[in-house]
């Protein structure tokens, strides 16, 4: 079922929760893949009602981003939803979810000034702002999330947990084509050369991974590793590698928590991310 205005939606999961249903929640920007529904079968198995957003948000977009250009196909995203077990598709207008004179803000700090959010100034004041007002419309039990977006995942959590939303965040592992790159909406921007070049991120963070396991402890060693990879590759231009706490997302000295290893490059025009955890017990997370 596609639904598009606020009230509607509202007014179905009214009478759902009246029967006791639980509902679970898988926010996208559309352009679905195999990681979306990875997500959509996982809340579908724990969940009795499945929800997904589809909204390409504009406030979590840059002045000279792709939100005009970001890939869109609300038909084939019906379809896989349907496929996958969703009950509805929720697919507002912009003008549905924003008033012209708005004036809130919902801001993290300390989480949202480092990786992504150093170089995308207020992209993280957008995905909170549309992330709550989807919590307040569709009032999930429970709400998934992709690991490949690391940071989002920890500043939606610090947000739940701030402002005591009653949601559970449920984050799920990141789904990698057969050659290893993680599964991205932005792939489809790339050429045929530039999609081979895109390897060596995952290349990259394995070799990586082969050190920690080795025991090196040195994240500056563990960083150059990476770096000289990826500057092996001519299409590739380092945006940042970082090797940060896991919880905080803050700088490392040594590598004795868990940690993040969090990278964003440029292929071609095509910004990139990718990202694994390492468990200091439990070794690693890819």
């Amino acid at each position: 079922m596609l639904i598009k205005e606020i009230n509607e939606i509202r007014k179905v999961i009214k009478e759902w929760k009246k029967e006791g249903l639980t509902v679970g929640y898988v926010p996208t920007m559309g352009f679905l893949h195999e990681g979306h529904k990875s997500l959509i079968k996982r809340a579908v198995k724990e969940n009795d009602r499945v929800i997904v957003s589809v909204f390409v948000n504009p406030t979590q977009f840059g002045p000279n981003e792709d939100y005009d250009s970001y890939p869109r196909d609300i038909n084939k995203d019906l379809k896989l939803c349907e496929k996958t077990g969703a009950n509805i598709v929720f697919n507002p207008n912009p003008d549905e979810m924003y008033f012209d004179n708005r004036s809130t803000t919902v801001s993290v700090s300390g989480l949202t000034n480092v990786l992504c959010g150093l170089k995308r100034p207020g992209h993280f004041d957008g995905v909170c702002l549309v992330v709550s007002k989807f919590f307040n419309i569709i009032t999930p039990d429970r709400a998934y999330f992709g690991q490949k977006d690391a940071q989002q995942v920890a500043v939606i959590k610090r947000m739940v947990r701030d402002l005591s939303i009653d949601i559970e965040i449920v984050t799920c592992p990141i789904i990698r084509e057969e050659d290893g790159l993680a599964k991205s909406s932005r792939n489809t921007y790339l050429s045929e050369e530039e999609r081979k070049a895109a390897l060596i991120l995952s290349k990259s963070l394995l070799k990586a991974k082969e050190k920690l396991e080795k025991g090196e402890r040195n994240p500056q060693i563990v960083k150059s590793i990476i770096k000289d990879l990826i500057n092996s590759e001519p299409l590739a231009k380092i945006d940042y590698v970082e090797l940060v706490d896991d919880d905080s997302l803050e700088n490392i000295e040594y590598i004795d928590k868990n940690i993040l290893i969090a990278i964003a490059v440029y292929i071609g025009k095509t910004r990139l991310i990718d990202n694994f955890t390492f468990n200091i017990k439990k070794r690693m997370v890819f």
